[in-house]
C-alpha cells in the first residue's frame, strides 16, 4: 500500500500558514508528498524546501488571479496537485496549509487504509474536526463549524476538488462514498495573529468575491476583530506536537467570556438535541457514508 500526501501551499509567510506543520505532522505515514506551491510574494518555496525531507517533492504552480467566483482557483489548484501524483500511489492524503494531525491518530489513519485498500466500494476516508479559534486555546462548539470533511482518497482521477476545496466529489458530480475513522483533523485557519488574520481574510474573500463587494462587505482595519463569535470551549487536550512550538510561542490575547455567548434559543434546543443524540438536524453532507 503507497501514500501519497498532497497539498497547495502560497505566501505561506505573508499571511502566517502553518503549512510546515500541516506537511510535517502527517510526513511520517505518508510514503511521499507533493507540495504545490504557487507564485509567492514571500519565501514559501525555500520554507517548503526547508523541511528537507527525501519524501517531498516540489511542483511550482502559477496561480490565475482572474477567477474570483466561489473560491474555484483553490479547487483547481487542488486538482493540479492531485493530478499530478503517480498512479502507483493507492491512498491520497488531502491536507490544507492550516490543518494539522495529531500523531495519536496515525494508528487508527494507517489501518483505516489498509482495511479499505481492496475495497472498491469505498471511495475515501471521512475525518472530524475541531476548529480552534481566536488562539489556541479555544474551540468552536457551534453549528456554523462543519464536523467532518473527506481527507484521504483513492487515488482514482474521477475524484475532483470540489467548489472551493474544502471536498471532493466525482466528476460527474456524485458524492464519494467514505468510511468514518476514529480521527480528527485540527483546523488552526481562525487562530493566527489579529494582523495576519485581517489580512488573509482580505487574500482569501478576492477568491470568491469582486472588487465592489470587497469594499463593501470586508472592513479596511488593521487588525481582525475575534469578538464577533457565537460560542466557544476551552480546548482540554493536546495539541499536536508540530505545533507545540507555534502554541509556546504565541504572542497576542485572546479570552472569550462564556457569559456572552450569543446563541438563539432555536440554536441553543437544536445543540441540546446533537449533544444528547449526535444528531445535527439540518447538517449539510458532501458525501454518503457508509455503514
Amino acid at each position: 500500500m503507497k501514500v501519497t500526501g498532497f497539498t497547495i501551499i502560497r505566501n505561506a509567510i505573508k499571511y502566517d500558514y502553518p503549512v510546515v506543520e500541516a506537511i510535517t505532522s502527517i510526513l511520517p505515514i505518508c510514503d511521499e508528498f507533493l507540495v504545490s506551491v504557487g507564485n509567492s510574494e514571500d519565501g514559501t518555496l525555500d520554507l517548503i524546501k526547508s523541511i528537507n525531507s527525501p519524501k517531498i517533492r516540489i511542483m511550482e504552480s502559477v496561480w490565475d488571479d482572474s477567477l474570483r467566483e466561489g473560491g474555484k482557483l483553490l479547487s483547481i489548484e487542488t486538482n493540479k496537485a492531485f493530478d499530478a501524483i503517480d498512479s502507483s500511489s493507492d491512498w491520497c492524503f488531502y491536507i490544507q496549509s492550516d490543518e494539522v494531525v495529531h500523531e495519536k491518530y496515525h494508528t487508527a489513519i494507517l489501518k483505516g487504509m489498509k482495511d479499505f485498500n481492496d475495497d472498491k466500494a469505498v471511495d475515501g476516508l471521512l475525518f472530524n474536526y475541531v476548529h480552534f479559534y481566536g488562539n489556541y486555546n479555544y474551540v468552536g462548539n457551534s453549528r456554523r463549524w462543519y464536523r467532518n470533511e473527506i481527507r484521504i482518497i483513492k487515488n482514482n482521477k474521477s475524484i475532483r476538488s470540489y467548489k472551493d476545496a474544502q471536498g471532493f466529489r466525482k466528476s460527474d458530480d456524485s458524492k464519494l462514498n467514505v468510511k468514518a475513522i476514529d480521527a480528527a483533523v485540527y483546523h488552526y485557519g481562525w487562530a493566527k495573529p489579529p494582523k495576519a488574520q485581517q489580512a488573509k481574510q482580505e487574500n482569501f474573500h478576492k477568491m470568491w468575491h469582486d472588487d465592489a463587494w470587497m469594499k463593501k462587505n470586508i472592513a479596511v482595519v488593521d487588525e481582525f476583530d475575534y469578538s464577533n463569535i457565537d460560542s466557544l470551549e476551552k480546548f482540554k487536550d493536546t495539541h499536536p506536537k508540530p505545533m507545540l512550538n507555534r502554541v509556546a510561542t504565541q504572542n497576542w490575547e485572546f479570552n472569550f467570556d462564556a457569559s456572552k455567548i450569543k446563541l438563539s434559543v432555536k440554536d441553543k434546543v437544536l445543540l441540546l438535541i446533537e449533544k444528547a443524540s449526535g444528531w445535527r438536524i439540518g447538517e449539510y453532507k458532501n458525501y454518503v457514508l457508509l455503514k
